[in-house]
């Protein structure tokens, strides 16, 4: 008796387990999703020149795309946007080349302008950190003459915590800081030079 008593308790265990992790499950898929995107190009589609870097007059701006995102998680608290070249890596190291990340920005903002300045703040207090040629800020594509156009991603992250970092932090710092603490991510890709 006692024994039919304890598989009762833990069938009824099971299934109360097996039911909440359903709902969970449920409400988790119901979930929206953080989404990024910009009208400067589709995803997948070619990013075009005014963007890159090359040809480029000298003194000029190199010129941010706007983006624009939805669906943060409730409990975010700021956002993180990288920018590297998937299919350049010409030291060979652990992380291919940078070419904008922006981070601790707002978890109230829902967009950043065209064009935003090297060492400018981002969205309000978003800062910005180095890119491959030291500067910090957007680094527009040009891979070498010759390429077959490359991949260039944009990843977008929501965080549970702001980052204890300076502006200029290198992309290897960023990343370490962010370990742990990523709620939700999207991604866009461009592409470059055009077909």
């Amino acid at each position: 008796m006692r024994i039919r008593v304890i598989r009762s308790f833990a069938v009824a265990a099971i299934l109360m387990a097996v039911g909440v992790w359903t709902t969970n499950a449920q409400e988790r898929s119901a979930a929206p999703a953080l989404w990024l995107k910009t009208t400067a190009f589709s995803d997948g589609g070619d990013i075009p020149m005014k963007y890159s870097s090359c040809n480029l007059a000298p003194g000029a701006p190199m010129v941010s795309p706007a983006f624009q995102w939805s669906n943060a998680p409730k409990a975010t608290a700021g956002f993180v946007l990288i920018m590297h070249d998937i299919d350049f890596n010409p030291q060979k190291s652990v992380l291919d080349v940078t070419h904008w990340t922006a981070y601790n920005i707002p978890a109230s903002a829902t967009e950043l302008p065209e064009g935003i300045a090297p060492d400018s703040p981002v969205a309000g207090t978003g800062v910005q950190g180095k890119n491959n040629r030291g500067m910090n800020g957007y680094l527009g594509p040009c891979p070498p003459a010759g390429n077959r156009p490359h991949h260039y991603v944009f990843e977008f992250y929501a965080l549970d915590q702001r980052l204890d970092l300076p502006a200029g932090a290198a992309r290897a710092d960023l990343l370490k800081a962010m370990d742990g603490h990523i709620i939700g991510k999207s991604s866009y890709v461009g592409m470059f030079p055009p077909k």
